[in-house]
C-alpha cells in the first residue's frame, strides 16, 4: 500500500506563486510515476503534469512555462511549483502515484483559490 498526502493549498493572488508538495509513503518501489491532476467541482478531473521516478516529465499545454513538476527521490515527494497563477487555476489538486505494475494511488487532495 502507498499513502499520499498533499499540502500547500490556500488563497493566492493572481500572478503569484504556490508550491504543492505530495509526500508518498508505504510500499514505494521504483520505477513509478507521480502526477498532479486538478478538478473543479462538477467537472472532470484533468491531468496537469507527470514525472517518472527517473525524472522524465510532461505536462498539459495550459500550464507549460508556468508549472514545473519535480521529485525528491530520497523522500518520495513530488512537488508542483506553480508561477503566474490565474483564476482559472483555482481547483482541487490531487496527487497520483502509479506503480510499475499499473496500480494507481490517490491523495485526498488540496485546494487553492486564485483571487484578488
Amino acid at each position: 500500500q502507498v499513502q499520499l498526502v498533499e499540502s500547500g493549498g490556500g488563497l493566492v493572488h493572481p500572478g503569484g506563486p504556490l508550491r504543492l508538495p505530495c509526500a508518498a509513503s508505504g510500499s514505494v518501489v521504483s520505477p513509478y510515476g507521480m502526477a498532479w491532476y486538478r478538478q473543479v467541482p462538477g467537472e472532470h478531473r484533468d491531468f496537469v503534469a507527470h514525472i517518472t521516478s527517473s525524472g522524465n516529465t510532461n505536462d498539459v499545454d495550459s500550464v507549460k512555462g508556468r508549472f514545473t513538476i519535480s521529485i525528491d527521490k530520497p523522500t518520495n515527494t513530488a512537488y508542483l511549483q506553480m508561477n503566474n497563477l490565474k483564476p482559472d487555476d483555482s481547483a482541487f489538486y490531487y496527487c497520483n502515484l502509479q506503480t510499475f505494475d499499473d496500480v494507481d494511488y490517490w491523495g485526498p487532495g488540496t485546494q487553492f483559490t486564485v483571487s484578488s
